[in-house]
């Protein structure tokens, strides 16, 4: 409970750190330059006849909806770098002897308390940790029952359960996902519903107004499905090290530990 509290602030935090740096940007670099821009190429193309507008960044990128995706990009790989972080946590343990068992040697039944002491004298934020639960878990079976098959139901029990758990904890970044190509597709519609409510000005000869509202139509939904894909390949990469910290805990405690207990 406390962690899952502790995730929500960090959360509600860097989604309102995300607000104010893109939104800052966004007003003091990005806007500016897109409005100087803008005017230098109306004036070129008043002059010029055959001027071609070069496309630039500050211009693609100046909108609403773009600004509202890049707040949504940091706070997705803030929520990320948290949760990478904690699976960084959890594979150190992997590289430690929890267990301390010699080759050759055998657990019985009676001999579980001296094996569970290591596991419970440790803190209290890393007991909580994957690997010492599954051990526990097996130790604390094997005990109860007598059977080596228990011991292995409640690893493999502990890391299905913990699997289901990350899976789940995934929800924000998916929603995310969605989300971007969701505000680019809204910015199409409302750069299309404007360039429609300035075609009087087109059959007059301005075209100016239609050509800039389509800018935004296009420019919301190539920048919103851009960032879209930035962000679904991480979430994936953060999908595949979760799923490697399961499998590799629950090799774990059968090479450390299930291949020690007899009955």
């Amino acid at each position: 409970m406390k962690r899952d509290t502790n995730e929500l602030y960090y959360q509600l935090v860097t989604l309102l750190l995300a607000f104010i740096v893109i939104h800052t940007i966004f007003v003091t670099l990005i806007r500016p330059n897109a409005d100087v821009i803008i005017r230098q190429q109306v004036d070129r193309a008043s002059v010029d006849g055959n001027y071609v507008v070069p496309r630039s960044i500050f211009v693609v990128i100046k909108d609403l909806e773009q600004e509202s995706c890049f707040i949504l990009m940091v706070w997705a790989f803030a929520i990320m770098g948290y949760k990478a972080r904690s699976i960084f946590k959890e594979q150190a343990l992997l590289n430690r002897a929890l267990i301390n068992v010699r080759e050759g040697s055998r657990i019985l039944v009676e001999d579980v308390d001296q094996f569970t002491k290591p596991l419970e004298s440790l803190a209290e934020e890393q007991r909580n940790l994957l690997l010492p639960r599954a051990l526990q878990s097996a130790l604390m079976r094997f005990q109860m029952t007598g059977n080596i098959q228990s011991a292995n139901d409640a690893v493999a029990a502990v890391c299905d359960t913990e699997s289901e758990r990350l899976d789940s904890e995934l929800s924000m970044i998916r929603y995310i996902t969605w989300a971007i190509p969701s505000i680019g597709f809204i910015g199409t519609v409302r750069g299309i519903g404007a360039a429609l409510g300035q075609a009087h000005e087109a059959m007059q000869g301005n075209i100016a107004g239609v050509t800039s509202s389509l800018g935004v139509a296009f420019n919301s939904t190539f920048v919103a499905l851009l960032i879209s894909m930035v962000v679904m390949f991480f979430m994936h990469q953060l999908q595949l090290i979760q799923e490697r910290l399961v499998h590799d805990s629950q090799r774990h405690c059968e090479t450390q530990l299930l291949r020690f207990l007899k009955v």
